[in-house]
């Protein structure tokens, strides 16, 4: 069986990526914060409850010493991953005139460093086995830029630079990378908008509605599966058409 990682497989879209991969036949190892054992571990009971088994793996994405060791388990464990899905990410809003070093830190290192920090020690056993998709969570916010989102859309962004850049490094070794960009989506965060502002976004959807994580998780899908081998250096946009190049 093929294992795939998720990382911040915890959270809302974490968890519409590894219900959707496990569905796809993939033994699912979802990474979470160290420091959020306990919620980790009420997560993996609830699911095993409704029949739904997921191993969890601790590791702070922001840290790569954290990563090294998280690496290290999961290859004595699993050995290397077919898929690696980068997923965790974090906001800490303010307009660049508020905004502090350490916002922009926290941001820069978990949404974009740490795709270094994960990929890196896990890249040369997937070169070793000539099979791999890793897929990157971007942002519409990444491509359109968003007010408030200094430090958020440039990760974001990054992202896509990184992605196409790692894809051509990897292409003659079976190994496809790609990004999927969400809109707006229905998890925690987007439901606390105040109602006025919420309408006013879905009135800026072409489609008429927020987005699901099934949506998102559908496309991650679409990427790892093994007859998508002809697609790399792509980014696909699930945002209901709020953003068309």
């Amino acid at each position: 069986m093929q294992t795939a990682l998720v990382t911040g497989g915890t959270g809302g879209l974490g968890t519409a990526i590894c219900k959707r991969l496990a569905s796809d036949g993939f033994r699912v190892i979802a990474n979470y914060l160290p420091e959020l054992h306990d919620d980790a571990v009420r997560w993996q009971v609830q699911l095993r409850e409704v029949n739904l088994q997921y191993h969890l793996l601790p590791g702070d994405v922001a840290d790569p010493e954290s990563c090294q060791s998280m690496a290290e388990v999961f290859l004595q464990q699993f050995g290397p991953p077919a898929v690696i899905v980068n997923n965790a990410g974090i906001t800490r809003d303010a307009t660049l005139r508020n905004l502090t070093l350490t916002d922009w830190q926290a941001v820069i290192n978990t949404n974009l460093s740490s795709l270094y920090n994960v990929i890196k020690p896990l890249l040369d056993p997937m070169l070793e086995t000539g099979y791999g998709r890793i897929v990157n969570i971007s942002s519409v916010n990444g491509q359109r830029g968003q007010f408030g989102q200094t430090n958020y859309s440039a990760a974001k962004a990054g992202v896509h630079g990184f992605t196409k850049a790692l894809a051509q490094e990897v292409a003659r070794k079976g190994i496809t990378v790609n990004t999927v960009s969400p809109g707006f989506i229905e998890t925690e965060m987007v439901k606390t908008i105040p109602p006025a502002q919420r309408q006013a976004i879905v009135d800026a959807i072409p489609v008429g509605s927020i987005g699901q994580p099934a949506d998102i998780a559908n496309a991650v899908s679409f990427l790892v599966a093994e007859d998508a081998g002809y697609i790399t250096g792509s980014e696909i946009s699930v945002n209901g058409g709020i953003f068309m190049h």
